[in-house]
C-alpha cells in the first residue's frame, strides 16, 4: 500500500527546518510520505532522519541566469514526474512561480502555493523592488490562479495587496497564521535583571529596520532613558539588503549595539531582553515576535502588514509607523519607563499565543487544507495499491 505523496518545495533546508517541521511530522502521521525538494545545506540530515525524502534542487533565491533558471525548472518538472505528489506545497515567490509550471506539465493534481510574507518585492520602497514588482505580479498571475491551485497566505494584508495588483482573481485561499509556536520550548521567561534590554531576532537585512532600531535606541539614549541593543542573526548573503557584517561590527565596536549573530536556540535571545522589537517593512507572520511573545515578552513593531496580526497596541505591545524613528525612539522610553504595563503586555502576549498562534492551532489548520485535497491518506493509498 502506497501512501499518498505530499511534497515541499522551498530553497533552503533551515527553512523547511524552522518553518515547516511540525506540520510535515502531523501529515506523516495522518498518512503521507513526506518529501522535502530544497538545497541541502546544514539541515539534510535532521530532515531524513525524521523520515522524510530529502530531493537536493538546483534552485537559488537571488539567481538571475537564464540558463541555470532554464535548468531548475526543467529539473523541478523531471522530480515532479518521478515522484508523483497528491500535493505539493510550494514556499514563496520563486518555488511558486517556478514550481507552479512544473507541477503543471507534470500533471500534479493538487497545487498550494505559500508565501509567506510577499518579501523584497512587494515590502521595499527601494527602486530595484518598484521595477521589480510588475514582472513579479505577471508571474504570480500566472501562478496562483490555475485551477487546481490553492493559495495558502498568512495574513488579510497579503491577500488584500495580491487582489489589488490583479495577481490573485478567487477565493480558494486559506489564510493560517504562521508555522506555529511550540508552547513548551517557547515557555515563559521571568524579566531579566540588569539595564532596559531590547532585542531582535532576526536575518540582518535593511527591510527589517536594523538601522532604525539602532538610530532610536541612540536617541532614547541621549534623552537620558538608556537602551541596551541586541541583534541575533546573520547577514543573508541571498537578499539584496543584507547589511554587511562590517556595519554590524562597527555598531558593536561604536558601543550601539550587541550582535550575537545566530543564535541555534533564541530563548537565550529572550532571556536577556525586556521587549522585542522588529521595525520592519512587511511580514508574513513575524515568527521572532511570536517566540518572544510565548516567552512572555512584550513587542514594539512597525504597524505593517504581519506585524499587527500579532501586535495589538496597548495590549501585547506597541505599534508604531515604518520608518519613524522618532516615534520608535518614544516607543523604546515608554516600555523602559513603565515596568507593570510592560509586564501586563509581556503576559497577554502569552495568552495571545496560546490561544491563537500554537503549533496545534496552525497544525490542525494546515491538515485540514490537506485532507481537503486527499480526504483519507489511507483510502488514497489504498487506491494507489489498486
Amino acid at each position: 500500500m502506497t501512501p499518498p505523496t505530499l511534497l515541499y518545495l522551498v530553497t533552503e533546508d533551515w527553512f523547511f527546518w524552522s518553518h515547516r517541521l511540525a506540520i510535515a511530522r502531523a501529515a506523516r502521521d495522518a498518512g503521507f510520505r513526506v518529501t522535502v525538494a530544497t538545497r541541502e545545506d546544514a539541515h539534510g540530515e535532521r530532515i531524513r532522519g525524521e523520515g522524510f525524502a530529502l530531493l537536493p534542487i538546483r534552485m537559488r533565491r537571488r539567481s538571475f541566469d537564464p540558463v541555470s533558471e532554464v535548468a531548475a525548472i526543467a529539473d523541478l518538472v523531471a522530480l515532479y514526474r518521478r515522484e508523483r505528489p497528491a500535493i505539493v506545497h510550494q514556499v514563496a515567490v520563486k518555488p511558486v512561480v517556478y514550481g507552479t509550471f512544473a507541477a503543471r506539465r507534470a500533471g500534479v493534481p493538487a497545487i498550494i502555493d505559500a508565501l509567506d510574507g510577499l518579501g523584497f518585492v512587494y515590502a521595499s520602497a527601494r527602486p530595484a523592488a518598484r521595477a521589480l514588482r510588475p514582472l513579479v505580479g505577471l508571474m504570480l498571475r500566472y501562478a496562483l490562479n490555475r485551477p487546481n491551485v490553492h493559495v495558502h497566505l498568512q495574513n488579510d494584508d497579503d491577500r488584500l495587496t495580491l487582489r489589488r495588483a490583479g495577481a490573485l482573481r478567487h477565493d480558494r485561499v486559506a489564510i493560517i497564521r504562521g508555522a506555529g509556536i511550540d508552547l513548551g520550548h517557547f515557555a515563559l521567561l521571568p524579566e531579566p535583571d540588569g539595564p532596559f534590554t531590547v532585542a531582535m531576532a532576526a536575518r540582518m537585512i535593511h527591510e527589517k529596520g536594523i538601522a532604525d532600531l539602532v538610530e532610536a535606541a541612540r536617541r532614547a539614549s541621549a534623552r537620558g532613558r538608556a537602551v541596551r541593543v541586541v541583534l541575533a542573526g546573520a547577514p543573508d548573503a541571498g537578499n539584496p539588503t543584507a547589511i554587511p557584517e562590517a556595519q554590524l561590527r562597527a555598531w558593536a565596536a561604536a558601543g550601539l549595539v550587541e550582535w550575537w549573530g545566530h543564535q541555534a536556540d533564541v530563548r537565550r535571545v529572550w532571556a536577556a531582553a525586556h521587549v522585542a522589537a522588529l521595525p520592519s517593512s512587511g511580514e508574513g507572520l513575524p515568527k521572532a515576535l511570536l517566540e518572544a511573545a510565548s516567552c512572555g515578552r512584550a513587542l514594539l513593531a512597525s504597524d505593517v502588514a504581519g506585524n499587527r496580526e500579532v501586535v495589538r497596541p496597548g495590549e501585547t505591545g506597541l505599534l508604531v509607523p515604518y520608518g519613524d524613528v522618532d516615534a520608535l525612539a518614544a516607543a523604546l522610553a515608554r516600555l523602559a519607563a513603565d515596568d507593570g504595563a510592560r509586564r501586563r503586555m509581556g503576559a497577554a502576549a502569552r495568552r495571545m499565543v496560546e490561544e491563537a498562534f500554537s503549533e496545534a492551532v496552525v497544525v490542525r489548520e494546515t491538515l485540514a487544507l490537506y485532507r481537503s485535497l486527499v480526504p483519507d491518506p489511507a483510502e488514497a493509498a489504498r487506491a494507489n495499491l489498486s
